[in-house]
């Protein structure tokens, strides 16, 4: 009776090494061996890369969307004062706003007029959503930061108007000129009726928030001049509220309308965006699907290079099966040389998807420097800015994919190797 060694035994791991060594004259398997690592390493690296591509996407659209939107916006329904005219927004701003800021994980409450104007300067004009806040308001938006691409300083908010850069580039502007806001909303008169008010202001700001939307459409006035120029005196439209954890954002609701108001609703930002990160999140997991298929195709390649070891090897494992060795310890031994050559495959392409994920920037700027630009284009896409964002979970994710496939793949022709009769297989030796 043949004497049982243990699974995994020193001279198996030997024996499999010797094979995967094989010269080209010896059957070609070593020509196998590299085309099956190349494929799997390409197909991890792939996996990866897509991945980590698709959630920098997704961060960079989840920050611009935070970046410069409040995370939820207390909003009334409306009353109907004593003329019977339904009139929206806050009248008692301070309570509410002190209640708003007492409740658990708000960081910031703002309260906000905004309106619809035509920016002129000139000859140029262009259409604007014009938010009125408090300079410290306008101070605490994430996306505006001195420096960099915005022009200006946060400090002379109170004294003018700040405009986006898009609204900005639009006009020919920049800060220190002076532009007119005409609202058609404006002065109420009896007899007239109400006329168009104009009002000029300096450009105090020029802002840039990562999100080309919301460049080429908004415009900030410090929070008195804007409920004068809208007629809203003492009142507000909304309060935008931002929260420790805009992930969570549900959880803050009822306190929020606790804290509003029986007349108060919410919008958060999940609401205006849901749609859009639950179709992110769909293209994703397809996405993985798809790249798991080729990871899948990559593995089957060792499937041809274990047949080809087998059938070359017919008569070293009759030989082997001879002196003793187990139909278990043969299958171990071609499951080891596909595992082998799964495993640096692997290790390979995460290597190479990091590395490119990490640089990612670099190499998208030479791909869009030899393209000679406008390979992503912010016009037809809401972020300025395409980036990787290397996740843990997707590597993970990648290398256990790999790995299993690699070995599952391995199983069939090492089974086969491991019930091949020795006398069949040195019959015409």
């Amino acid at each position: 009776m043949a004497a049982r060694t243990s699974p995994f035994s020193g001279f198996e791991f030997m024996i499999a090494w010797r094979y995967l060594r094989a010269r080209r004259a010896e059957g070609g398997v070593s020509v196998m061996t590299w085309i099956s690592l190349i494929g799997i390493m390409l197909a991890v690296f792939a996996l990866i890369a897509t991945m980590a591509v698709r959630a920098g996407f997704r961060a960079e659209f989840v920050s611009t969307i935070l970046g410069a939107n409040a995370h939820v916006t207390l909003y009334s329904a409306g009353q109907i004062d004593a003329d019977g005219r339904l009139m929206r927004g806050f009248a008692d701003t301070g309570e509410i706003d002190a209640a708003l800021a007492a409740v658990p994980g708000v960081v910031e409450a703002a309260p906000v007029v905004r309106g619809q104007v035509m920016v002129s300067d000139g000859e140029e004009n262009s259409g604007a959503e014009v938010y009125g806040m408090r300079e410290a308001d306008f101070a605490a938006i994430p996306a505006m930061h001195e420096g960099g691409d915005d022009l200006g300083q946060i400090a002379d908010f109170g004294k003018g108007v700040a405009l986006g850069s898009g609204i900005a580039r639009e006009l020919g502007v920049t800060v220190g000129d002076r532009v007119r806001l005409i609202s058609p909303n404006g002065v109420r008169n009896p007899l007239t009726g109400t006329s168009p008010r104009v009002n000029a202001y300096e450009v105090v700001y020029v802002f840039n928030t990562g999100s080309p939307d919301i460049d080429r459409t908004r415009a900030y006035l410090p929070l008195a001049e804007a409920q004068a120029f809208f007629n809203a005196e003492g009142r507000v439209d909304e309060f935008q509220v931002m929260v420790e954890h805009p992930e969570e954002i549900d959880s803050y609701g009822p306190a929020l309308m606790a804290a509003g108001g029986p007349e108060a609703m919410l919008w958060s930002w999940k609401d205006s965006s849901g749609a859009f990160l639950r179709a992110l999140t769909v293209e994703d997991n397809m996405m993985f699907i798809l790249m798991s298929i080729l990871v899948l195709i990559a593995s089957m390649n060792i499937i041809s290079g274990l047949v080809m070891l087998v059938k070359n090897k017919g008569r070293d494992i009759g030989i082997l099966r001879t002196m003793g060795l187990t139909e278990g310890s043969v299958l171990r031994v071609f499951f080891l040389c596909g595992a082998f050559t799964g495993v640096a495959g692997t290790l390979l392409g995460v290597a190479l998807g990091c590395l490119f994920s990490i640089y990612f920037t670099p190499i998208f700027d030479f791909i869009n420097w030899l393209a000679g630009g406008g390979v992503w284009d912010p016009t037809v896409r809401p972020i300025y800015h395409l980036s990787a964002k290397l996740q843990a979970g997707d590597v993970l994710s990648a290398v256990v994919l790999s790995l299993v496939l690699s070995f599952v793949v391995t199983l069939l022709p090492a089974r086969r190797a491991a019930r091949m009769n020795p006398v069949e297989a040195l019959r015409y030796e």
